[in-house]
């Protein structure tokens, strides 16, 4: 059975450990208010892309881009992988990760070569642990680089895809939808899908100048690097979303605690009170 030193020192371990929960508790929910503004702010600019695209593609007919294209290589894929660089934020990483691996090994058994691009320490770790082929790795990301990275990426992808050096492109990450939901997104950015028009809006006529094909040109790399931007800022919200609600069950299970062990402590310190009673009675009957 612990001392009551032994308890003592355990409790106040574990009250460290609360105030740094807390603390980091707090902290994520300050970097989650910003993170989610800015994956919010972001959102209508997409939309309203893919709106502008669509009827640029309704009005062109037939198109044709390099981006568009399927290459005469199709055994070669990359996946853009989005991960966090730290940990301390329950399932998030191992949920991306997870989801990702079935996806790769789907491609595999369908004889592809994988190649990742991963972005963040846990996914580069991951994967490398297990030996899967993480051709490239950036990590210590922050959001003011975001903006830069994605017109890199957009650039690279998109010249490995039209020089022939990869059949598809997918990108990897959680999807952000509250603070208790992230899901896992495996989408395919490449070869780039058109959307089609549909309802009212697809019996309208639109002028442009210059032309829907030349139009296109400039929309489709913007539509790809727009949502290479986007993924990195809803990663970023429920990394944050995910860490503030596990250090708060962290900080909710550390008081559970402490209480059970400020119980335990009082009631050997209560046993300890008795027996030493016990004893004087009975050296006292004794003389």
């Amino acid at each position: 059975m612990p001392s009551l030193r032994d308890i003592r020192n355990r409790i106040g371990s574990v009250k460290n450990t609360r105030q740094i929960t807390r603390a980091m508790k707090l902290v994520s929910g300050a970097k989650l208010n910003r993170a989610t503004q800015a994956a919010t702010a972001a959102k209508p600019y997409s939309q309203t892309l893919t709106r502008v695209l669509t009827r640029v593609v309704a009005a062109a007919g037939e198109v044709s881009h390099p981006l568009l294209s399927t290459p005469e290589n199709t055994s070669d894929v990359v996946v853009v992988l989005l991960t966090a660089d730290r940990g301390l934020c329950g399932n998030f990483n191992n949920l991306i990760c997870r989801a990702t691996v079935e996806k790769i090994d789907a491609l595999k058994a369908e004889g592809k070569n994988v190649r990742i691009y991963s972005f963040g320490k846990k996914g580069r770790a991951y994967f490398e642990k297990r030996g899967y082929n993480v051709a490239e790795a950036t990590t210590d990301i922050t959001p003011p680089q975001y903006s830069k990275l994605a017109d890199e990426i957009c650039a690279k992808l998109s010249a490995e895809f039209t020089g022939g050096k990869a059949a598809k492109v997918y990108l990897a990450y959680n999807e952000y939808h509250s603070v208790l939901s992230q899901k896992p997104a495996f989408d395919q950015l490449l070869p780039m899908t058109l959307p089609v028009e549909s309802g009212a809006e697809a019996s309208q006529e639109y002028a442009y100048e210059p032309s829907g094909p030349a139009l296109l040109g400039h929309l489709l790399p913007l539509s790809l690097r727009t949502r290479i931007f986007q993924a990195f800022l809803e990663t970023q919200a429920g990394e944050q979303a995910a860490r503030m609600a596990a250090m708060d069950s962290a900080t909710r299970n550390a008081g559970e605690l402490i209480n059970k062990l400020t119980l335990e402590y009082n009631r050997a310190r209560q046993a300890a009170i008795t027996k030493e009673l016990i004893e004087i009675i009975s050296g006292a009957e004794a003389l």
